[in-house]
């Protein structure tokens, strides 16, 4: 069954939890420290040429592009504009893009939405950053699909670009939720997240039913199912490398430590410094 369809429509309410701002102002400050995209800063005292554009526009219109990956309701997405980045975002889901243009209408930003498959990413030029949080990557399934998610992030990184995502461990479907039952009960809608770890394939599989208030007062009940696959990081940095790019640093996301055996969740920032041909 295909993951976030209905799903979609009430994603939004059971992640209003989620730490979105810290997530924005880490990645902010990342690409700062790190990156080469700039936030837009107006155009006063910028140079232009005789015609009246801009000198090395195009160039820097590239550059100071950021993508996010896997971008679901646009909730982030929409952060990194309002912070001033010039902002693209992917995802695979029409239902879920639905919601991020939703809310790109309410906000009047100017957000380019694409519903494409990560791993046949298509864009029009290169970007400066490619971002990809809450565990988009962990939808990856086999080593083929990390492998040419990998090359294509690699391919439109421009030269010295900065790639910044998160995955779920294998610890953390082994010992943390895997095989465990999570519900959530709300007056307009309720869940009930089973979880199946499946060892041989390290893919854990999130049964969901959800319950939506009409609004005639009755639910309606849906299903989803849902799979993940847990990496270590070890197998994250051979990826990473393998695809023509550089590890600048992996932090435990939780503590911003240095990853540790028990890291549930594992940030890995990685630098455009080949291209890989053929």
């Amino acid at each position: 069954m295909e993951a976030y369809t209905d799903f979609a429509s009430v994603y939004d309410i059971f992640m209003d939890q989620t730490p979105y701002s810290e997530w924005a102002d880490f990645l902010a400050d990342t690409i700062e420290k790190y990156g080469i995209s700039k936030p837009e800063a107006g155009k006063d005292g910028l140079a232009f040429t005789a015609d009246g554009v801009e000198a090395g526009e195009i160039l820097r219109s590239e550059r100071n592009l950021v993508l996010d990956l896997g971008c679901g309701t646009g909730t982030l997405t929409e952060l990194l504009y309002q912070k001033g980045y010039d902002m693209i975002g992917v995802d695979n889901s029409e239902e879920m893009l639905g919601a991020a243009l939703a809310k790109r209408e309410k906000s009047g930003s100017e957000i380019l939405y694409l519903c494409q498959d990560m791993r046949e990413l298509d864009l029009y030029s290169t970007v400066g950053t490619v971002i990809s949080v809450c565990d988009s990557v962990n939808y990856l399934l086999e080593d083929v699909d990390v492998e040419d998610t990998f090359a294509q992030v690699n391919n439109y990184l421009h030269p010295g670009g900065l790639f910044i995502f998160d995955f779920n461990t294998l610890y953390k479907y082994e010992k943390v939720i895997g095989n465990a039952t999570i519900a959530e009960n709300r007056e307009e809608c309720s869940f009930i997240w089973e979880n199946y770890y499946h060892e041989d394939e390290m893919v854990n599989e999130y049964d969901l039913t959800v319950f939506v208030k009409e609004d005639n007062g009755l639910f309606r009940r849906f299903t989803e199912t849902h799979f993940q696959r847990g990496y270590t990081l070890e197998e994250m940095v051979k990826f990473v490398e393998e695809a023509g790019m550089e590890v600048v640093f992996t932090l435990d996301a939780d503590t911003h430590e240095k990853p540790g055996e028990s890291s549930e969740r594992i940030y890995v920032a990685a630098r455009e410094c080949q291209k890989k041909s053929g």
